[in-house]
């Protein structure tokens, strides 16, 4: 992106500045879902999901969110999601990743932005390569290039990459042919009863065979019941994420513990 595409106002920020939720109109924390390995029977990755600092729904926190302050609030989620994970121990076990949402259109400088989350890395003794950066396929994207940038620039640091809700969003396939992820996560609805719906199974094991030409690891979500998990590892799709393994965990990790 040049230069004169960015705000006047720009300023990369620190890891100090972000950790400093007096700069943000209204405060947040985080909780931790698991993104089960059923080959391991351990968690493959824990998903931060920004909470109100209650532990109050997302939507509470995210309709604070605005132009104004978004650049500054996407800074403020990597290094708080960072600096809770390493709190609870997430580095502890082993080679389990820390997943954190991104706002693409909030990302000005790849190179610059993420700054502070590497900062954090080392402010929190926090491994920057088990760190896996999602950006969800809902998003609309006013530019392709510019986020293929910021995969690339977080490839180039040895963070990993996800598409989330693949399939429910503005690019789908096309998204997919401009740039590979390490992962890519099946959005909920084309996995609810999947082991009974003869369209979803067939969309399902298409994107399976995808990403398996592609050597990208792929991820269901919303896993609900045993018979959808059931089904799934029949396709290979071993890495699930859903209630039916843990709900989201307010500043803690759910299932943590269950092999330590």
């Amino acid at each position: 992106m040049s230069s004169s595409n960015i705000p006047p106002a720009f300023v990369p920020l620190g890891c100090q500045a972000c950790r400093d939720q007096r700069l943000l109109p209204f405060e947040f924390s985080m909780a931790f879902q698991p993104i089960m390995d059923l080959r391991q029977n351990r968690p493959f990755a824990y998903e931060a999901l920004v909470r109100g600092p209650q532990g109050e729904p997302a939507a509470t926190v995210l309709s604070q969110v605005d132009d104004e302050n978004r650049y500054r609030f996407d800074q403020a989620c990597r290094v708080k999601a960072i600096e809770l994970a390493s709190r609870l121990g997430l580095a502890d076990l082993p080679d389990c990743r820390l997943s954190i949402n991104f706002l693409p259109n909030a990302v000005y400088r790849a190179e610059t932005c993420i700054r502070a989350t590497m900062e954090a890395t080392h402010t929190f003794a926090f491994p920057h390569n088990r760190i896996m950066f999602e950006v969800t396929e809902g998003e609309q994207l006013t530019n392709g290039a510019h986020l293929r940038s910021i995969f690339d620039e977080y490839r180039r640091q040895g963070l990993m990459t996800a598409i989330d809700d693949f399939g429910a969003g503005y690019a789908g396939l096309t998204m997919l042919a401009q740039f590979q992820p390490h992962v890519l996560k099946i959005d909920m609805e084309l996995i609810r009863n999947v082991h009974e719906d003869p369209v979803r199974q067939a969309i399902v094991a298409g994107i399976a065979l995808v990403c398996q030409r592609l050597n990208i690891d792929l991820v269901a979500e919303g896993v609900e019941t045993h018979a959808e998990s059931s089904y799934l590892s029949q396709l290979g799709i071993y890495l699930q994420q859903g209630y039916l393994f843990a709900r989201p965990g307010w500043e803690s990790l759910p299932l943590a513990t269950m092999h330590s």
